[in-house]
């Protein structure tokens, strides 16, 4: 635009030079005075006439640039409204940012709390299993001994009964006392069967032999010198001892600690119609248990083959199994009671009891138990018949499942049940779903799993 204003400037004084000049050529003949008036009018009109264009371009170039300055400020406008809704928009957007922000922080406070809340939930859950297995463990008790009390409470004719009954052991143990004075009598005549008792010493073993404190005597005293005396059950007992110390050997630990074994250990003992074989036996509640299975630190394992499990593998000293034949020869004795003590990682110990039949090999050492007592729920079907089954020979495989194998270790399996004292000792450092479910563990059908670090399974006769 500048540059059209300077070229109207300039246009009318070079249209006025080169008239000028024409004129001076022109009137070259002419008087100085004529030249100089008729000049100046051209001049006057020249200059008037670029005046006049440059008052048309000037009067132009306003229209024009009003017009873009309406543009411009109209632009100007759009724009200052758009800011101005921009910026409330803007306002808006951190409003709800800073709520946004604030609903944010108010619910990762409200999830801490639903955390704790939800772990608060937790432990008082765990608080209130246990305290549901402690009651179930009262509850029990209480069963056991109104069970007991309804059994052995005694009748008044009962009552008479027991009276008489001490009056006749404190007789018996008169005659006793005069018994053992006619066993010093008779010290000579066992002189010169030194010779037979030295080749029966052979047989036994050490922990079974008796101290001659407990010197006892046959039902038939009519051999020895002295009032013939007819004895009850406590001289049973002792005539038991005798006989165990002559024979060699008792036949099971029950027997030992009847006949004065107090100390758990190792011992050999001869069930009826079996032959001689070690066992560990473990006193403890008055009586001696023969323990057919002891799991302590993992040390051996227990995923045998069927032989191994039938005749029995590892120390008696340590963690071992008894074996299927030595424990049938001992059952097969009676009515026997089977006594599970658990312990779990936490230290923490339960028990269960059963009524159990075993079966002989025939029958691949059926199982059946029946519940008594316990502290913990019960794992293992009652009232059915479980077979004994291994790796190497499963003998009831379910749905094509071979729970021996896919589970470790020889057991009563159950529909392949998690429950199985004989699998692999796992450590709570596994994390493995399938080397937990191949471990050490306790599952009753509806409880959680208890994970132990050591078993032990033991009998006692029923009577």
């Amino acid at each position: 635009m500048k540059i059209i204003l300077v070229f109207l400037f300039i246009a009318p004084l070079a249209l006025s030079a080169r008239a000028e000049k024409d004129h001076s050529s022109f009137d070259s003949a002419a008087s100085p005075e004529t030249k100089s008036r008729f000049a100046m009018l051209d001049d006057v009109r020249i200059l008037a006439n670029g005046l006049l264009q440059l008052g048309h371009g000037l009067k132009d170039f306003v229209h024009k640039t009003k017009g873009q300055m309406n543009d411009i400020f109209q632009k100007l406008y759009i724009f200052d409204r758009s800011f101005y809704e921009l910026s409330l928009q803007t306002s808006e957007i951190k409003e709800e940012e800073e709520q946004l922000r604030q609903t944010t922080a108010r619910l990762q406070i409200n999830n801490e709390e639903i955390k704790n809340l939800s772990q608060e939930m937790n432990s008082k859950i765990e608080d209130l299993i246990q305290n549901k297995i402690q009651l179930q463990e009262k509850v029990w008790g209480l069963e056991d001994k109104v069970t007991k009390l309804a059994i052995i409470q005694p009748s008044i004719q009962e009552t008479k009964e027991i009276s008489s009954l001490k009056a006749f052991v404190e007789q018996q143990d008169n005659h006793i006392k005069q018994l053992l004075k006619i066993v010093e009598d008779q010290h000579v005549q066992l002189d010169r069967q030194h010779n037979q008792i030295m080749e029966l010493e052979d047989k036994v073993q050490e922990p079974s032999l008796f101290l001659f404190s407990e010197f006892v005597i046959p039902h038939n005293t009519e051999g020895v010198n002295g009032p013939t005396v007819h004895l009850g059950q406590p001289s049973l007992l002792i005539c038991n001892c005798l006989l165990f110390a002559f024979l060699g050997a008792a036949p099971d630990c029950t027997a030992l600690s009847n006949s004065g074994i107090r100390s758990s250990g190792v011992y050999t003992i001869k069930p009826n119609g079996s032959e001689a074989f070690d066992v560990y036996c473990e006193m403890k509640f008055g009586s001696s248990w023969t323990v057919i299975q002891n799991r302590v630190d993992g040390s051996l394992d227990f995923n045998q083959t069927w032989d191994a499990y039938a005749n029995g593998f590892g120390e008696l000293n340590e963690e071992f199994w008894l074996g299927l034949n030595k424990t049938y020869s001992i059952t097969k004795q009676g009515d026997y009671i089977l006594r599970i003590e658990l312990q779990d990682w936490k230290d923490n110990k339960r028990y269960i009891e059963y009524a159990f039949s075993l079966g002989g090999p025939e029958t691949d050492y059926t199982l059946q138990l029946s519940r008594i007592s316990g502290s913990i729920p019960n794992a293992l079907p009652e009232q059915t018949e479980l077979r004994f089954s291994t790796a190497d020979r499963d003998v009831d495989i379910i749905n094509d499942f071979n729970c021996p194998e896919n589970y470790l270790g020889g057991w009563w399996h159950s529909e392949c049940e998690e429950t199985n004292l004989n699998g692999k000792y796992v450590t709570p450092r596994s994390r493995g779903r399938l080397d937990r479910r191949k471990g050490l563990y306790w599952k009753p059908k509806k409880g959680r799993y208890y994970l132990l670090k050591s078993t032990k399974i033991m009998i006692h006769p029923t009577d």
